[in-house]
């Protein structure tokens, strides 16, 4: 039986589970790049997410009284999920983890250690050893990291709790560019994966949850649309969409035609 058939047979209790906490919602949005923090709340409301994404390093947590994203979207009826996002070694997203966790008591992190500054490209070498290091010391931890099956499993094996391949270049909005990796990525998957890179607008979301991830993760696809908040509505259903032809099993393709109506009986 594969992950496939474990899915639809689960459809009637059809929840998003990471690290034990459970969620309705598949999209997970980031708080980067909005005019304003009124315009990222109005954004995660319109996208029915229940996780937002945090870039730990470009939040200033020295100036408490400055107006901050938790004065806007409730931490006590959302997951704030602190990222690494801007660290390019091991050594820099643990400290800023670590620091994370002594700010806000976050435990449920998302890993994410950039190779150069012009592909945005995960260093996986990187990543596997702050992985290391982020697990021995309690956390649970997502991880951003390329469409690759063998790493994908070595992170998972790891002890990571939900594994997040690129679809394509981080911010590029060029949508899936490799369905056959991020496909074996997802079968040979006992955690859930979702798709965090590349998504441009809200039918690369639902080919996302087509292809069977457990959900999406995107910043600069809403932030930059002409209409942010009408654009995380969209976000919102392409996923719901994606996701309900996934459990639903498309038809198989065929080379020749087929009569929609019986052949049989006819004047």
């Amino acid at each position: 039986m594969t992950k496939g058939d474990d899915k639809i047979k689960d459809s009637q209790k059809d929840e998003l589970i990471i690290a034990g906490r459970r969620y309705g919602s598949r999209l997970i949005i980031g708080s980067g790049k909005y005019k304003n923090f009124s315009q990222t709340a109005a954004a995660f409301e319109a996208s029915g997410a229940e996780i937002i994404t945090v870039a730990v390093r470009r939040v200033n947590i020295e100036a408490p009284d400055r107006p901050q994203l938790v004065d806007y979207i409730d931490t006590c009826k959302v997951t704030y999920l602190p990222n690494t996002a801007g660290c390019f070694t091991g050594e820099e997203a643990v400290r800023t983890l670590r620091l994370a966790r002594e700010a806000g008591g976050w435990s449920l992190v998302k890993l994410e250690v950039l190779g150069d500054d012009k592909t945005l490209y995960p260093n996986m070498q990187e990543t596997l050893r702050a992985a290391e290091i982020l697990l021995a010391d309690g956390f649970e931890v997502m991880v951003y990291c390329s469409d690759d099956p063998v790493i994908a499993r070595e992170l998972e094996d790891m002890g990571c709790c939900a594994i997040m391949p690129l679809a394509a270049p981080i911010g590029s909005g060029l949508g899936i560019q490799n369905a056959v990796t991020l496909r074996l990525v997802i079968e040979q998957a006992q955690v859930p994966v979702l798709v965090d890179a590349g998504v441009g607008t809200a039918s690369d979301a639902a080919q996302a949850m087509e292809l069977g991830c457990d959900g999406v993760l995107m910043n600069t696809a809403i932030a930059e649309a002409q209409d942010p908040v009408r654009m995380a509505k969209a976000m919102r259903y392409g996923v719901i969409a994606g996701r309900e032809a996934w459990l639903a099993g498309r038809m198989a393709k065929k080379l020749w035609g087929d009569p929609s109506s019986p052949s049989s009986g006819l004047i």
